[in-house]
């Protein structure tokens, strides 16, 4: 018998591989993102967070092991079931990837405009509520460069909410920001959590971001979990590469530096 909808895994990974050319990224993970909990990846660079993200969400295709997102293997499914299940994903990216040429409306609009038969008068409605949603009332009509880092973050997660997703994906939401604007990005995922219940998978580098709003944290060290649990569980671990990135201690060897910095430059975060 399957499991209820709310018990059954919304995201599920199982043995997932994806190597770029001869050098293995990510190595065989497996793991479970639960219905309306916070999943927080953490990890250094080229610890293959975003690599991870990326394949997730379907736009890298795993070398060998399996995704799914509410059941349909996003790698082998039809083309229009994998449809079906992107409608219900937002995405926001690391630098917002707003349409320059686009008001902030606009670039709101345009996954409504592309996916449903809703009204232009209804869409421009939506707009306005998924703005206030996440504090930017009354900024439709600016163009991006109109904003500062932490409203173009903001921007990006009202165009991620447009179509109402089930489950949203962060790449750091908080990167390049000041302590201030950073927390108040961290206030708006946690009150999207509680108003809306949904599932969310963030990547960041910001650990005190990720112990504030994660339910449970993977710790990614050069393409292993070496690290999955609760908070306060992967907060309190003693392994040994868990603590050398916790408390911020350099690596002792020259190879590890030029490895992370050959995978850094072939673009693998």
């Amino acid at each position: 018998m399957d499991a209820p909808a709310e018990l059954a895994p919304v995201i599920s990974a199982r043995d997932l591989r994806v190597r770029y050319g001869d050098r293995d990224v990510l190595r065989g993970l497996t793991f479970e993102v639960r219905h309306g909990e916070t999943m927080v990846v953490i990890g250094g660079s080229g610890s293959g967070k975003s690599t991870l993200l990326r394949t997730v969400v379907g736009l890298k295709k795993p070398s060998s092991g399996e995704v799914r997102i509410k059941g349909v293997d996003i790698a082998k499914a039809p083309a229009r079931e994998v449809d079906a299940i992107r409608k219900k994903i937002g995405l926001a990216f690391q630098d917002g990837a707003l349409i320059g040429s686009l008001s902030v409306g606009e670039n709101i609009a345009l996954p409504l405009l592309e996916h449903t038969t809703l009204e232009p008068t209804t869409v421009e409605v939506m707009v306005r509520i998924k703005l206030e949603q996440v504090g930017l009332s009354g900024c439709e009509n600016y163009g991006p460069s109109q904003l500062s880092g932490g409203m173009r973050k903001r921007a990006a997660f009202a165009r991620a909410l447009a179509m109402d997703p089930e489950i949203l994906f962060f790449d750091e939401p908080s990167a390049g920001l000041d302590p201030i604007t950073a927390a108040g990005i961290d206030d708006l995922i946690l009150n999207l959590k509680k108003a809306y219940a949904m599932t969310m998978v963030v990547v960041t580098h910001e650990l005190a971001s990720a112990f504030l709003i994660a339910d449970r944290i993977i710790l990614l060290d050069r393409g292993n979990i070496v690290a999955m649990g609760p908070a306060q569980e992967v907060k309190n671990s003693r392994h040994p590469r868990v603590r050398q990135f916790l408390d911020r201690i350099a690596d002792s060897t020259q190879d590890d530096d030029v490895d992370h910095l050959r995978m850094y430059t072939e673009g693998i975060r």
